[in-house]
């Protein structure tokens, strides 16, 4: 049996694809509330395919309860935040979650952890924890670092398709973890060992991080002459060897707003590329906000309160709102003491900030200048609804006369 630790994002999926193709699985989470929602039958956020995967785990027989299970293998999936002032990971719940498997594990077993960190934390937090519960590694117990890589939005196939990374101290060790995601994972899987896989999961979501940036810095350079960035892009990208991405108001979701900061925390004078990239990135919603006020002093709009965000969450038709764009904008909007912004998202069915609308008319009725955050499905079959409003398009998905762009 397999005991998956933690019930995100990342773990919810990984247990019901393992149980879904065949592997006895118990769930594992701390938050009850959770816990019996799953074993009612309903998933704990909105993903594609997600619903199906739940109930085709129940029907293999998957198990969900707070009790850590003794079994010979645990995946570890719980967050790990970084310190915004150090730029290191938090690697507290992973070892709390390593602590409370060594209690209740038998000699033998094998801890794999999903959970994204930086280069080294293993080393440092994981395995002295294990060691302090009396274990010896490599013969009580056995280390695996399996990093996910997937996307809400997309996750059930690229759990499927993606390839895998396998980091092990041992290659036999490897080999049987190997086997296992294989029962599902129709991609490469890699097997290396612990540091490197460590490392390959950050240096991915910095290499995007970086692009992003170098393209939102584009944004930047081509709004202070008065040039279109999007037309610059398009040429641009006519060459062979050359693929900009597109900017955006900025980068969000757990992975890549978040885990360059890794390699920025423990190497800050060696990243310095990275620590400029993920600074711009992270400017972009102030440079939204000023955008805002620039367009409603050329619109002769006074009244904040007539500005309408649309768009909640880090990524289109998903319900993540992690690190999203549009709540760093909010924070902002506190710290230059201005108030009112109206906020709608379809995928967001909750309160979760003021003045947020739950119908795309009601919101659109409250302002007259739209701020288009995030380029969802329902506004881009929307945007006729848009014609008699000021629109700031974030996304260049907006086509009618006079919109205006970052």
């Amino acid at each position: 049996m397999v005991n998956v630790i933690g019930l995100g994002y990342i773990g919810l999926p990984t247990a019901l694809m393992l149980a879904a193709h065949g592997v006895a699985v118990t769930g594992t989470d701390c938050r009850k509330e959770l816990v019996d929602t799953l074993k009612a039958g309903k998933a704990a956020f909105q993903e594609n395919g997600l619903d199906e995967l739940l109930q085709n785990a129940l029907s293999a027989g998957i198990r969900f309860t707070t009790e850590y299970q003794a079994t010979d293998t645990y995946i570890i999936s719980v967050p790990t935040p970084y310190d915004k002032f150090s730029k290191k990971v938090d690697a507290g719940c992973v070892v709390a979650a390593v602590g409370d498997v060594a209690k209740i594990c038998p000699k033998g077993a094998t801890v794999v952890i999903e959970s994204t960190v930086s280069p080294g934390t293993i080393e440092k937090f994981v395995r002295p924890a294990l060691e302090e519960s009396g274990f010896v590694i490599g013969e009580d117990i056995h280390l695996v670092h399996a990093p996910e890589r997937i996307i809400p939005g997309n996750m059930i196939y690229e759990l499927i398709h993606n390839n895998r990374t396998i980091g092990a101290d041992e290659p036999e060790t490897g080999e049987r973890i190997k086997s296992l995601y294989a029962s599902f994972c129709r991609g490469e899987i890699v097997v290396t060992d612990i540091k490197t896989a460590e490392m390959t999961k950050v240096v991915e979501n910095t290499f995007r991080a970086v692009n992003i940036a170098f393209a939102n810095e584009l944004a930047k350079i081509c709004r202070h002459d008065n040039m279109d960035v999007y037309e610059i892009i398009r040429i641009c990208n006519m060459h062979p060897r050359v693929n900009i991405l597109q900017p955006g108001p900025g980068v969000g979701g757990h992975c890549i707003s978040v885990d360059p900061w890794f390699l920025v925390g423990d190497y800050p004078s060696l990243a310095k590329v990275i620590d400029e990239s993920m600074k711009t990135n992270d400017s972009m919603p102030d440079f939204v906000l000023n955008r805002v006020y620039e367009i409603m002093r050329e619109r002769g709009l006074t009244d904040l309160s007539r500005v309408g965000l649309y768009g909640l969450t880090y990524k289109e038709d998903v319900d993540d709102m992690r690190e999203s764009p549009t709540l760093q904008l909010l924070e902002s909007q506190e710290r230059h003491l201005a108030a009112g912004l109206k906020v709608y998202d379809p995928m967001v069915k909750k309160d979760v900030v003021r003045n947020q609308y739950h119908s795309l008319d009601k919101f659109l009725a409250a302002v007259d200048l739209v701020v288009i955050m995030v380029k969802h499905t329902e506004i881009r079959n929307n945007m006729d609804k848009l014609a008699d409003k000021v629109v700031l398009d974030c996304h260049n998905i907006c086509h009618l006369p006079g919109v205006y762009h970052i």
